[in-house]
């Protein structure tokens, strides 16, 4: 056995090993279901924008019935979507919904890839998605995940014109074709074909859709039943798709299992049309490459002859598959085969092999320890090649005698995803490797090659070296491996407002990733001008996983209004300037990366009034963080105290993002928010959808909740109510506090407000109609109702001041009050 250090720049195509997943073993069935998997040669690409867009129904049917290899290539890792289960944002949603796919991947067998686009938000068409996007880069992207994956058939999620719903949506059907005729054209790209060639797929469709109140499907478009039954894996592809989409849980995605008929609809995009079948004129089989049909003949005879309570019978026949195909002149089915049928003779032969580390995180060029277990479920022979190169007899596997074995070896550089190493624009990930462009992760950082000697066949196979413990409640859990700095400083926040020049406590949370004490200087760096108390600070942290808390005094000083705190720590073995982040949630494996230890700073003009906020979690976001940055009280009520404690003291209670939509208290709830409103507090309601809402009626006063939004983070805004009071105290809102927002102006504006309410504000894309549905407020006795449907929930995290100001004022009592 050997340990291998896995470049990165390894293109993962094969699904069947994640970086956090126990090895796989597969029942007879799926077996079986493998072994005429063998008997197809065909592939299929789906392209769509976002994760959650692609049809796992017809993925699992692609996959598992007709047996193809299936691709699903997701233009972003929807970074810039909503989060049902937390308040990650951007990147770090980014990573959360990577995981969802592949978790769902694996479950509708279907491979996962992915361009360097970044979901910006929600746009409107697709000039303004490729005013964000560099869409020749975009186009190279899908162009070298073709060439490498060789579709037969490509398939897209959405039309190129406004009935996708969505820019982004219709701006991947436009990449999707272009890239199906620049993937056949030597000229374009040509950097890449030093290794790869080019590839022209037969055909490529759109599979249209009824949903979402748009029904794009008619009688004479090409037809395809896809809601069979697989009796090899006692479930029907309306089943897999349901548990595969249920993964998207951050999009709350849970989907009830269907059955029976299902039909989906195509149309002809480009290529050369079909007329009653979908995969017409291609050939599946094995007369595909030169020396196949023989190959076809001993697999229909292993599959013919498989024995479901004996599959290691069939070993003999996969080694002698195995045997011809390494005889083949097509290198791609070749490649593609022997992956397959090596695993197939592993399963069968019930081999079961793992790696693990003995602690989840390893500093950068330490010396990790490495213990493997094997084990023989069958009564073939076996025989594993000794893990000491000095040693020169096999070991050989006894059925059901379990062997454990150590090795040692130095650990690579940094863990980050790769996608997350460089600074990046907008809409765009730097990855100046672009063999790297198409995985959905990093490779392990760490592989073992296991080497056995099966029937007297020499076969390698490489498993990642992972974490393993055991859990008291969800049992034993895996996680990846990674590699840390020797230390790192975590800064408490992303951004720091400052009020004025008044000082602010930086704090910074050390963590030790060495076997060995760690001493060093903690240095900081500020804008010019501003003031750092102290200069630095002497640490000494002692163990591994010791943490310590430091704190700098920071103070604004001379003309610099806003620019970047950072920290570094020189240590006897080098400098870091490295934080620590996690992500962890059960239905993924644990998130690592470690950002660099920096922060935003501003300088803002911001007054505020009253202290005792009341915070009712919704969706999840970080407002109350954001509060506490300027000096806010801020209480997280849970539905207990809401209903049952006296609300008065609180100078205004905001409600989290979809707070309407997710809990199911609001019926108690809601009548003892507005008896607080009409008792003098001030109650603020962040943007939620209209289905589903737990209420019929949010406010006091009745108003509807629509789709409009103004995508345009810089769309200009007009102020209606200049004499009102949010709009003046205690801070003046002018048009510039709308300068610098992030990603939009906001989303699921109201319509058909009640009179009583005031429109604050108007806004709008370029070329749409003014829209006055973003904020509205109401006195109700003698309190006040704000809903603001503005993207608080990004721009405060950001450090946005002009936002800060509204915000402060729509929380902030009248002077008369």
């Amino acid at each position: 056995m050997k340990i291998r250090l896995t470049p990165i720049c390894v293109f993962l195509f094969f699904p069947f090993f994640a970086l956090a997943q126990p090895s796989a073993q597969y029942h007879s069935g799926e077996i079986k279901l493998g072994i005429k998997k063998l008997n197809t040669l065909g592939s299929a690409l789906y392209i769509a924008a976002h994760p959650d867009d692609e049809n796992t129904r017809l993925l699992s049917y692609l996959a598992k019935e007709k047996k193809l290899r299936t691709g699903y290539l997701s233009l972003t890792r929807g970074d810039g979507g909503q989060n049902l289960i937390g308040n990650e944002q951007s990147e770090l949603l980014g990573l959360i919904r990577t995981q969802e796919l592949l978790a769902a991947r694996r479950t509708d067998g279907a491979e996962q890839f992915f361009t360097r686009a970044i979901d910006f938000g929600f746009s409107k068409n697709p000039q303004e998605t490729f005013s964000i996007w560099d869409k020749e880069q975009i186009l190279a992207d899908a162009v070298w995940v073709i060439r490498k994956f060789r579709p037969d058939i490509i398939i897209t999620r959405f039309p190129e014109d406004a009935r996708a719903g969505h820019g982004q949506h219709s701006a991947s059907a436009i990449i999707a074709r272009e890239a199906f005729l620049a993937a056949a054209d030597p000229k374009r790209f040509p950097e890449q074909l030093k290794d790869v060639q080019v590839w022209q797929a037969k055909r490529i469709v759109w599979n249209t859709f009824n949903f979402g109140g748009n029904n794009t499907t008619s009688a004479d478009q090409l037809k395809l039943d896809i809601g069979a039954f697989n009796p090899l894996l006692g479930k029907g592809y309306g089943e897999i798709a349901a548990e595969s989409r249920t993964n998207h849980k951050s999009q709350g995605f849970g989907s009830a299992r269907q059955r029976g008929e299902a039909i989906e609809y195509f149309l002809p995009v480009a290529g050369e049309p079909a007329k009653s079948d979908l995969f017409e004129g291609i050939s599946f089989d094995w007369k595909r490459t030169d020396g196949g049909e023989p190959i076809g003949r001993m697999i229909s005879s292993v599959d013919k002859s498989f024995k479901i309570d004996e599959p290691s019978a069939s070993v003999p026949g996969l080694i002698n598959i195995l045997a011809a195909i390494a005889n083949l002149k097509d290198n791609y089915w070749k490649s593609q085969k022997t992956y397959e049928v090596k695993e197939l003779i592993a399963a069968a032969a019930g081999l079961w092999f793992e790696s693990y580390a003995a602690k989840p995180s390893l500093e950068i060029n330490s010396t990790v320890t490495v213990n493997s277990q094997i084990l023989l479920q069958s009564p073939i022979s076996v025989a594993l090649k000794p893990f000491n190169e000095t040693e020169k007899r096999n070991i050989d596997l006894k059925e059901g005698i379990l062997i454990r074995q150590t090795y040692s070896r130095t650990t690579p550089g940094l863990s980050n995803p790769y996608w997350l190493r460089e600074n990046h624009a907008i809409g765009m990930y730097t990855i100046p490797d672009y063999h790297l462009v198409g995985n959905a992760e990093n490779s392990p950082l760490l592989e073992t090659t296991f080497t056995f000697i099966i029937n007297g066949k020499e076969l390698s196979y490489t498993r990642p070296v992972v974490y393993k413990f055991t859990d008291p409640v969800r049992g034993e859990v895996y996680q990846p491996v990674i590699s840390s700095p020797s230390i790192t400083a975590t800064i408490a926040d992303k951004a720091y407002l400052f009020m004025g020049n008044s000082p602010k406590t930086i704090q910074i949370q050390l963590k030790s990733f060495s076997d060995k004490p760690v001493s060093g200087i903690v240095s900081p760096k500020v804008p010019e001008g501003w003031q750092i108390q102290p200069k630095q600070i002497n640490i000494d942290i002692q163990s591994q996983q010791d943490e310590k808390t430091i704190q700098f005094i920071l103070t604004p000083s001379g003309n610099t209004t806003h620019g970047t705190f950072s920290v570094s720590i020189a240590t006897g073995t080098g400098t870091f300037n490295r934080g620590y982040k996690t992500i962890s949630y059960e239905h993924i494996p644990l998130q690592t990366l470690f950002p660099l230890a920096e922060a935003h700073l501003e300088k803002v003009d911001l007054k505020t009034g009253g202290k005792n906020i009341g915070y009712i979690a919704g969706a999840g976001d970080l407002i109350p963080e954001a509060l506490e940055q300027i000096g806010y009280q801020v209480s997280i009520l849970s539905e207990s105290q809401v209903l049952n404690a006296n609300l008065t003291g609180y100078d205004a209670i905001i409600t989290g993002v979809r707070f309407y939509n997710v809990n199911e208290q609001l019926g108690l709830i809601q009548p003892k928010l507005m008896d607080y409103v009409n008792k003098g507090g001030t109650l603020l309601v962040q943007y939620n959808v209209s289905n589903p809402l737990k209420v019929a009626n949010i406010g006091p006063y009745p108003f509807r909740i629509s789709r409009d939004r103004v995508t345009d983070e810089n769309a200009k805004v007009s102020l209606l109510a200049n004499d009102h009071p949010v709009l003046n105290f205690p801070n003046k809102i002018t048009e510039r506090d709308f300068d610098n927002w992030v990603q939009e102006r906001g989303l699921y504006f109201t319509s058909d407000a009640d009179s009583k309410y005031t429109r604050v504000l108007s806004m709008n894309d370029p070329g749409e109609n003014s829209n006055d549905g973003s904020l509205i407020v109401a006195d109700y006795g003698k309190g006040r109702f704000v809903y603001t449907s503005l993207a608080f929930f990004r721009e405060l995290p950001a450090g946005i001041p002009g936002a800060y100001r509204l915000f402060v004022n729509l929380i902030t009592k009248n002077k008369t009050n």
